[in-house]
């Protein structure tokens, strides 16, 4: 593995990668107040084993990416968009096949859509329609919601309360399958120990922008695979199928009994997806 922090965008934005330079290249994009950490190291290692170039990345305001004033809105999603293909420029890649969680799904659509020449395949995993039917879907459990709701109370320089919190965020998202609290646990400590600023991750809630791009799943032209669990409190399995719905030629992967999560025991499956749509 081998980090880099590079300037992008005029600011700095840290990075990632695994595996041979030459071979084609998978950017994976988190979701929303979660750092490149949450892409599990081994994860990463087991895809570039099959043959990829993998590179992970912090979004701004999470890890040691930039990080601004906590309650404070500096950056649309488009400007996250502009990152993840200024990420490919640094590495000198003219075309990469995104991996994206989430709000790294929704920003991954904008990318299919802004800079469809830079995309050969999107792969949505538990993510959503960018768009006005979004807000028609089943909503987030309430369960997330109240455990964020926590964080106004938290002592941000208290690694004993921090970790827990961190990973506890986790234990809110799964669904039937067993909770990896070792795991997690591991990954939580690593995100606490880079992280600059860990309170700016919820300047993602104030996110905004790419009205542009609302609703226009359709003209995507890339292949695109959907990948999601059938328990997901966060956004639940029917994001999955309206994102089936609205992508037409997009196929579906459905994840019995997971949640808003990677899960090692999906990712075989996971991995043996992306590969098949980045070799055809």
């Amino acid at each position: 593995m081998s980090e880099q922090i590079l300037k992008i965008n005029k600011v700095y934005i840290c990075t990632e990668s695994f595996g041979n330079p030459k071979d084609p290249a998978v950017l994976l994009i988190m979701g929303a107040m979660s750092s490149l950490d949450w892409w599990d190291e081994d994860f990463c290692l087991h895809l570039a084993d099959q043959g990829r170039f993998v590179i992970r990345y912090d979004h701004r305001d999470l890890g040691r990416s930039i990080t601004y004033e906590p309650g404070t809105s500096n950056y649309t999603i488009t400007d996250m968009a502009d990152d993840a293909v200024g990420v490919l420029d640094a590495y000198s890649i003219e075309q990469a096949h995104i991996v994206g969680m989430s709000l790294g799904g929704m920003i991954g659509q904008i990318l299919a859509l802004r800079y469809p020449e830079r995309i050969f395949t999107l792969t949505l995993i538990a993510s959503s329609v960018f768009g006005t039917e979004m807000e028609k879907l089943p909503q987030m459990d309430q369960s997330i919601l109240d455990h964020h709701a926590k964080s106004a109370s938290i002592d941000w320089s208290n690694q004993e309360v921090v970790i827990p919190y961190l990973a506890d965020v986790w234990k809110t998202l799964v669904g039937s399958k067993p909770y990896e609290q070792v795991r997690v646990y591991k990954l939580a400590k690593r995100e606490a120990a880079r992280a600059k600023q860990l309170p700016s991750r919820f300047n993602h809630a104030m996110l905004q922008g790419g009205d542009e791009y609302y609703d226009r799943m359709g003209e995507i032209s890339v292949p695109v695979l959907i990948i999601h669990g059938t328990e997901d409190p966060a956004l639940p399995y029917e994001h999955g199928l309206a994102l089936e719905k609205a992508i037409p030629h997009a196929e579906l992967v459905t994840l019995d009994g997971s949640g808003h999560e990677i899960h090692s025991e999906d990712w075989d499956q996971i991995i043996d997806s992306v590969i098949m749509l980045s070799s055809q």
